[in-house]
């Protein structure tokens, strides 16, 4: 067998999933591609078999005979790889932790941290998955989530790890050290940030009930960058406690004020629930909630759970 005479793999899947669900578009919501990427992927199938798998009529498709049997053997063939990667995945799957993060969370925050655990239960395997988009533990290998938000995840096992606060940053060699010395200051000067409202809640706390949301300058959907041109000392910038803290310890970063805002979002850890008493699952909340406690002014707890 000639393997690199072999339909292109993508191609194939696009024309399975059309074929067992009689849809493109509903095939394209399958594989989270779109309609048209669903069409160009069978069309260049067809093109390299030189057969005809599906006939078009106006927006429905239809396969054609040899189209249906084309499928089923494809289907049989993919059963077969579906079920081999299960085997082997299932091996080592209660030693695996997959965990769902925001990046900016996993890169100020988890990682610094994350070697102790790594230490601690050397039998675990952590895989750290860093997306803004909420996973589907439906869809996905994903054991846990740590997400910010309400608290509000219907089907899953939540518990609320720690609240948030929001407060403005800047470099000590901002503007020459020539800092604000008050929050009413803030106002003539260039303001970073990422957060919807972040800016105008904190101008509440501060006295300042009428100071607008500032609209000019650089917006940032990730709050890690915002924190990196509150380092670079070319702004300053709403950050959160979480992302802000080390740099804060370290004299990187100082606070014009002492004033901080609660954020209306939380840290929560989310699970499934059929996975919440699993080992590996056990392991990870029991060292998150430890340093945590540590992170908040507590003490680390430094006794692991036995896996």
């Amino acid at each position: 067998m000639d393997f690199s005479k072999l339909p292109n793999l993508n191609a194939l899947r696009a024309f399975e999933s059309a074929a067992r669900l009689e849809s493109f578009s509903r095939a394209a919501q399958e594989l989270f591609v779109t309609h048209g990427a669903i069409s160009h992927r069978i069309r260049a199938l067809e093109d390299d078999l030189g057969l005809t798998l599906f006939v078009r009529e106006g927006k429905r498709v239809k396969l054609t005979e040899t189209g249906r049997i084309y499928a089923q053997q494809v289907r049989l063939a993919m059963l077969e790889i579906a079920q081999a990667t299960q085997g082997l995945r299932a091996g080592n799957r209660e030693r695996r932790l997959i965990v769902s993060v925001l990046p900016s969370f996993a890169a100020r925050w988890l990682m610094p941290r994350v070697g102790r655990f790594i230490e601690a239960y050397p039998q675990i395997d952590l895989e750290l998955m860093a997306a803004t988009a909420l996973v589907d533990f439906r869809r996905s290998d994903v054991d846990v989530g740590i997400r910010l938000g309400l608290g509000e995840y219907p089907g899953l096992a939540v518990e609320k790890l720690m609240d948030e606060m929001y407060f403005p940053v800047c470099s000590p060699n901002f503007r020459q050290g020539k800092l604000p010395k008050r929050p009413s200051d803030l106002l003539k000067l260039p303001l970073q940030r990422s957060e919807p409202r972040a800016w105008r809640d904190w101008f509440d706390r501060a006295g300042l009930p009428d100071a607008p949301e500032p609209t000019r300058g650089a917006y940032f959907d990730d709050s890690a960058m915002v924190l990196q041109a509150a380092l670079d000392g070319s702004t300053i910038a709403i950050v959160r406690k979480s992302l802000a803290q080390e740099y804060l310890d370290r004299g990187q970063l100082i606070k014009p004020f002492e004033i901080e805002s609660p954020s209306r979002e939380a840290y929560y850890f989310v699970c499934p629930p059929h996975l919440v008493q699993t080992q590996r699952v056990l392991a990870f909340r029991y060292w998150l909630k430890s340093e945590i406690a540590w992170f908040e002014g507590g003490e680390r707890t430094e006794q692991s759970v036995p896996v």
